[in-house]
């Protein structure tokens, strides 16, 4: 009988955002890929040290203790621009880690975003901007993972996530209102549709597979009174009233829903980031995340209008 994925949660992470790749990606842009496998064959014992999405990563992998072994809750599986034979020191790595990961997708020089759809995938992880972008533009749930020097609390066994509403969890169209007409048309516009609920973004349906493990924790709590829950997710939105409220509105509408929800009506995201320590933040600006990515692992979701080239956010 064939692995079904479909009932998974199923992230797809390029080794680029996994592990930290700068000192082989500088042997490749100094000496050329024969030189890269080179090097890669004589460190092939040596694994790899964590990159950014690592901490995201090996927490959510963590819940499938929830499940069944045969039968786990997350699914991460490995899309990689190397081939299997390059590939082969990543895959040591991961097991050296300790990662639950045992499938991957290794493409000589092409980006495997092409195989997230069959896959089932809610999510991609990857450092390559022109990956990301190219499965961005085909609607797929793709987010560039930036450079952060967050560390991560080791001891710390919580995964905690943040998600900006509009171009992420939501689509952009309220987003270009205020950015042509301004903050007080914006606020008319969605006191005028605060009952109609917003368009779905890129990672909504990432938000619903992540609100399934929520469901489980809350069951295990119910049979186990001492059990702890782990897993917490936050909006973190430049919104506030009376644009609050179709926010709220349109997350019940689409059957999913968050712990907490920041309104910050234009204060900065970066120290409440910092504050709130998610292991992972997903915002569709690049103004926010240059700020955020100094505390905590930050995502760019190349979503919507303001992220089209020549066209500068803010």
């Amino acid at each position: 009988m064939a692995y079904e994925l479909e009932h998974r949660l199923v992230v797809g992470v390029a080794s680029s955002a996994l592990f930290d790749l700068r000192e082989s990606d500088a042997v490749f842009r100094s000496g050329g890929e024969a030189a890269y496998r080179e090097y890669q064959e004589l460190h092939l014992e040596d694994p790899l040290e964590p990159g950014v999405a690592f901490p995201f990563i090996r927490r959510l992998l963590s819940l499938n203790d929830l499940g069944e072994p045969a039968d786990p809750l997350v699914e991460v599986i490995v899309l990689s621009r190397n081939d299997p034979d390059t590939g082969l020191r990543v895959m040591r790595s991961v097991e050296h880690h300790q990662l639950q990961i045992s499938r991957a997708v290794f493409m000589r020089g092409k980006s495997p975003y092409k195989f997230m759809h069959p896959l089932g995938m809610s999510l991609f992880l990857s450092s390559d901007r022109t990956s990301v972008l190219q499965a961005a533009a085909l609607g797929l749930p793709a987010g560039r993972v930036l450079d952060s020097a967050a560390a991560d609390d080791m001891d710390d066994p919580d995964l905690r996530i943040a998600f900006d509403f509009d171009g992420v969890l939501g689509d952009d169209a309220s987003e270009q209102i205020f950015q042509t007409g301004g903050l007080k048309e914006f606020h008319a516009y969605e006191r005028d549709q605060a009952h109609v609920p917003q368009k779905r973004g890129p990672l909504k349906d990432f938000l619903a597979k992540i609100n399934v493990i929520q469901t489980k924790e809350e069951e295990r709590k119910l049979a186990d009174p001492d059990y702890r829950i782990r897993l917490h997710v936050s909006v973190v939105t430049a919104r506030n009233a009376p644009a609050h409220e179709r926010a709220i509105r349109s997350l019940k509408s689409w059957g999913v829903n968050v712990n907490d929800a920041f309104f910050l009506g234009g204060i900065a995201k970066a120290p409440i980031i910092e504050a709130l320590r998610p292991h992972i933040f997903f915002d569709d600006q690049l103004l926010h995340l240059e700020s955020t990515a100094e505390a905590a692992p930050s995502v760019h979701i190349p979503f919507g209008a303001l992220n089209q080239p020549g066209v500068s956010s803010g």
